[in-house]
């Protein structure tokens, strides 16, 4: 099966419970590094997630994906923390990220550069505003290719 069948397939009995336990799921990855393949589920919450949830939730997953039976082979399940730097991956946690310092990266220029650090101002829902420095930059969010929080220096 595809990565993105299994990603979708992940997807679609993941979040039910991550909601019913106040969890948000940020994203599910299936990759493969050297010869090993890796399902990576990151969940976050208000307030930050601890061991106990990613063992709670790995349990979940695990004996869920036993039922499914929906991958080949060996692979290695991993459920943590998006950390410091989460990626922002839907337009609610880009709205949720106002205020803070993010980088962004776009599919094509835009004022030039491809690439802006800085403090999110606002996102109505069609465009991104970024503060980078003194100068001010309207992306339109069909052009993000990815958006980041980023740790200040």
């Amino acid at each position: 099966m595809s990565a993105p069948k299994i990603k979708s397939i992940v997807e679609s009995f993941i979040t039910p419970y991550l909601d019913d336990h106040g969890f948000q799921l940020v994203d599910v990855e299936y990759v493969k590094e050297g010869s090993n393949w890796f399902l990576r589920i990151y969940v976050d919450k208000e307030g930050g997630i601890d061991i106990d949830d990613c063992g709670r939730i790995s349990e979940f997953v695990s004996a869920k994906l036993d039922e499914l039976d929906p991958i080949e082979g060996a692979y290695f399940l991993e459920v943590s923390s998006p950390g410091a730097e989460r990626p922002l991956k839907k337009p609610e946690d880009v709205a949720k990220a106002v205020g803070k310092h993010v980088f962004v990266t776009t599919y094509e220029p835009i004022d030039g550069a491809k690439e802006f650090e800085g403090r999110l101002d606002s996102f109505d829902g069609s465009v991104v505003r970024i503060a980078v420095g003194r100068r001010k930059h309207a992306i339109p969010y069909d052009k993000v290719a990815s958006a980041r929080l980023a740790i200040v220096f």
